[in-house]
């Protein structure tokens, strides 16, 4: 399981070879105490304005539990880990070698494709029972499996030389993509288009934090399959900017945007789980303490078929990762 820690003030350390996490019950004031073995743990998520001790740090090394420190909005700024390489390095001289040649290429074409065709089947699921809508979102389809073509046929001897283009491409297609998805949204949710950090509306504030959440997953799965997160084929090279991470998450974002989504749909939701400010919106304690168990538990207890086997999402991910890692070493 993973374990979220995201109460203002809550403490883990270790008791008795077990992690102790203390949190103040705001109602009562009290002291809550929950210990968990680390056998039970595979990540720690420690949200700011928490603490953590160096016993919790080694226990979790030990156990090769990761940890990770997110902003208060669920984007990953940091992570506790062991100091030991997941595999072999040739993986990693292979994936920089990758990086000049057509073989990243192929992969960046692979990935985003594969996030075009997700968003054309979740919005072939969407208009199942949305007949006045059926017109709008059979157009929104059929332009992104255009722009899914283009990708494909994007011909070039390595990502920087057709750069700029495949961005073009999976930019139009997002517009259509989240264009589709507004049409869908109750009223008082209406969004258009979207936004960033701070994020305008509902929608795009609880979309980034679920984003950021699966962002830290993403990290995790790269780094165990003996991959170098920083190095990258599409997205910039810049200091410390995760590009691998933001290349290789594309086709798992539909995991995010189908719970989102259905959270509005399903009028799980009000506004009483964001805070509304004349800078942008963003999701509150409330809103967190909703929304981040149920979504660890879809991406990590809830188990789909995926290439024939049951399975979470995050395991298939993981699985994928290491298929990456495998291909790069038989390719060379």
């Amino acid at each position: 399981m993973q374990l979220f820690v995201n109460s203002y003030g809550a403490y883990v350390h270790v008791k008795e070879e077990m992690f102790e996490i203390k949190t103040k019950q705001e109602a009562s004031k009290e002291l809550k105490i929950n210990h968990l073995t680390a056998q039970k743990v595979t990540s720690i998520i420690m949200s700011k304005g928490t603490a953590l001790s160096t016993d919790a740090v080694a226990l979790a090394l030990k156990h090769n539990i990761d940890i990770i420190i997110v902003e208060r909005d669920g984007q990953p700024i940091g992570r506790f880990w062991h100091s030991k390489l997941g595999s072999t390095t040739k993986i990693r001289k292979r994936q920089l070698e990758a990086s000049l040649n057509n073989v990243g290429l192929h992969w960046t074409k692979k990935w985003l494709s594969q996030k075009l065709e997700n968003q054309c089947d979740f919005l072939h699921d969407l208009k199942k029972h949305r007949s006045n809508l059926v017109p709008l979102i059979t157009e929104k389809i059929d332009a992104i499996l255009s722009l899914k073509s283009k990708i494909e046929n994007c011909q070039a001897n390595t990502v920087k030389q057709v750069e700029e283009q495949m961005r073009g491409f999976e930019g139009s297609a997002g517009r259509h993509y989240f264009g589709a998805i507004a049409n869908v949204m109750p009223k008082e949710f209406a969004f258009d288009g979207r936004s960033f950090r701070p994020a305008k509306d509902a929608f795009n504030a609880l979309l980034n934090y679920a984003y950021g959440v699966l962002y830290s997953k993403t990290e995790r799965a790269v780094m165990l399959a003996g991959l170098d997160p920083y190095v990258g084929f599409m997205h910039r090279d810049d200091y410390n900017h995760l590009s691998l991470v933001y290349d290789f998450i594309e086709p798992y974002r539909i995991h995010a945007e189908r719970f989102v989504t259905r959270l509005f749909t399903g009028k799980k939701l009000n506004k009483s789980h964001f805070t509304f400010t004349e800078t942008g919106v963003s999701l509150n304690e409330i809103g967190k303490a909703f929304f981040v168990n149920p979504y660890l538990e879809y991406l990590d207890s809830e188990h789909i078929k995926y290439k024939g086997r049951h399975q979470t999402r995050l395991n298939a991910m993981q699985q994928d990762a290491h298929s990456f890692a495998n291909s790069l070493i038989k390719d060379s």
